[in-house]
């Protein structure tokens, strides 16, 4: 009879790389990237963010400017991990290990628009797709007086008189109010109390890294307009299919959004905002593959370094291009847990392909070409780069995982070195008072290594900022 031949390892065709082989390094990767946390950490984490919060409640009192009862954004990663689309040529380098060991987004808004159940329309007559003016003709005259002095005027021939929301004077009173805080809260530094490393404005974003014990926390804290609604220039993307359909509800997609303070290549920075996506993203999060977020955390790693200069593909532009391939691909194909490699593979040529035709297509107004101000040479000489990534993907997965080990090799280096005694939470003085906040290490380590890399919705009151309110996606404590 016959003998059956054995099967052929599967094999990647452009690179020739076995696709089993791939798959094995991208979990090694996820294993390095998502650091489990002890109690320890915990706390320390729990510390910094109480920290953040009480200094935002003091600036809302130092003028009065801030909403008293606000409601923040929390993320995880920084500002350069694309978790917001903002320019990243303006921002300094940080590299975990090196400056940080855990990054936050932190979106503040400093006017709000909540009480509107309609779509909301925006002034876009001065400003690229997907950027809008703000004037504050929208809000009351105790909201103009408050924030005239960052706005820029705009005279009518009428004679009447329109105050533009500034994001960059915005950006300056926000980096003055926490500096004058900050110098303040210095002052009388309480037993536990983080200790300021860097406080320094990169563009419109305030990046502030605290130490608290032995770990590092970089927050990038972005002042932004919050909008309850919807936008009616995204409007016709609610009559699409996606794939999230059935998965959540539409109520939960279209909650609100944001302005956040970044301008279009031939924007006037003084005036002009960008529509953000980040409420509805952390909705949309719940509804990926762990196998596709796996695939999209190791190309991210390597593009982050890859393509830095010049400076032109953010990994933002990676999370649009993963919510289109949600979009285009069946469910069931990318529920596969074994589909990792493919998943990079895709999420590489899918890059390239968009550098090559020089088009990014925003994900919720897909009429704004996010690559559209880009120079040939500077698109070819990416499309150059991620070539070679395709041709040898395994050897740029190993790089990556390198790196990151590196990282967490210098964040235990300076653990080592640093404290190893238990942290006071900023409100104790020791002692057995303490035994609360290690009940709180002990509940929010659990919740993160249930829900990791799921984003934070936070409720605060600065009045008591004793009683922090916060949501990890739809879990409450």
């Amino acid at each position: 009879g016959t003998t059956s031949k054995p099967p052929f390892p599967e094999l990647d065709f452009r690179s020739g790389a076995r696709v089993e082989e791939l798959n094995k390094l991208i979990q090694e990767f996820t294993k390095h990237d998502q650091r489990e946390y002890d109690d320890q950490r915990a706390l320390e984490i729990h510390t910094a963010k109480d920290f953040i919060f009480s200094m935002l409640g003091m600036v809302q009192k130092l003028d009065q400017k801030l909403p008293v009862a606000n409601e923040y954004l929390l993320l995880s990663g920084g500002v350069r991990e694309g978790v917001v689309d903002i320019d990243l040529d303006e921002l300094n380098v940080y590299a975990r290990g090196t400056d940080y060991d855990m990054d936050f987004t932190l979106l503040v808004p400093a006017l709000k628009l909540h009480d509107r159940n309609q779509p909301v329309t925006l002034d876009m007559r001065h400003s690229a797709l997907c950027h809008s003016w703000l004037s504050l003709r929208l809000f009351d005259e105790g909201t103009i007086s408050k924030w005239k002095d960052c706005c820029t005027i705009v005279d009518h021939i009428n004679g009447a008189t329109n105050y533009f929301f500034s994001p960059t004077k915005v950006a300056d009173w926000f980096y003055d109010s926490i500096s004058i805080v900050l110098s303040e809260i210095q002052k009388k530094p309480q037993r536990g109390m983080p200790k300021v490393e860097k406080v320094e404005k990169n563009g419109t974003i305030i990046s502030i890294i605290l130490g608290v014990g032995s770990s590092r926390m970089l927050y990038d804290i972005v002042p932004v307009v919050s909008f309850k609604g919807w936008p009616a220039v995204a409007q016709s993307w609610l009559m699409e299919n996606h794939f999230w359909d059935g998965k959540i509800t539409e109520e939960e997609v279209i909650s609100g959004f944001y302005l956040v303070p970044a301008c279009s290549y031939k924007g006037k920075k003084d005036n002009e905002w960008r529509l953000s996506f980040a409420r509805s993203e952390v909705q949309l999060k719940k509804c990926i593959s762990s196998s596709l977020m796996q695939a999209y955390q190791a190309c991210k790693a390597i593009i982050i370094k890859l393509l830095s200069r010049p400076k032109a593909i953010s990994p933002y532009h990676l999370r649009s291009m993963m919510l289109w391939a949600c979009d285009r691909l069946p469910a069931s194909y990318l529920a596969q847990e074994d589909y990792a490699a493919h998943f990079l593979l895709g999420l590489i040529d899918d890059l390239q392909h968009c550098l090559v035709n020089k088009m990014c297509p925003n994900y919720f107004i897909p009429q704004c070409n996010m690559l559209e101000h880009l120079s040939e040479e500077t698109v070819m000489l990416h499309a150059r780069k991620l070539s070679s990534v395709r041709s040898d993907p395994a050897e740029h997965l190993r790089t990556a995982i390198e790196h990151v080990k590196a990282a967490n090799r210098l964040t235990l280096e300076l653990q080592r070195r640093g404290s190893t005694t238990s942290i006071p939470s900023p409100q104790s003085d020791g002692g057995d008072t303490n035994q609360p906040d290690d009940r709180l290490a002990k509940k929010l380590q659990q919740l993160v290594t249930e829900n990791p890399g799921k984003s934070i919705s936070v409720f605060i009151n600065p009045d008591d900022v004793t009683r922090p309110h916060f949501r990890i996606d739809d879990k409450f404590f």
